[in-house]
């Protein structure tokens, strides 16, 4: 394999950093937006389904005693 000289490699990098498509200031804020609303619905669920199997490990041990 061809090593490649730090100033060659500088160039490829900035050829490459050229192509990239930056999302839009409205883009990132709806992705931001959509990430919160999903993480607060994950949160949500996990919350419920945690309290349900906290109610049923608490009446199996009440069984128990």
């Amino acid at each position: 394999m061809a090593k490649t000289s730090p100033v060659e490699f500088m160039r490829q990098v900035r050829a490459e950093t050229a192509k990239v498509v930056w999302p839009t200031r409205r883009e990132t804020i709806m992705t931001a937006v959509m990430v919160m609303i999903m993480t607060s619905l994950l949160a949500i669920f996990f919350f419920g389904v945690d309290t349900i199997f906290d109610v049923i490990v608490r009446g199996l041990l009440s069984l128990a005693e």
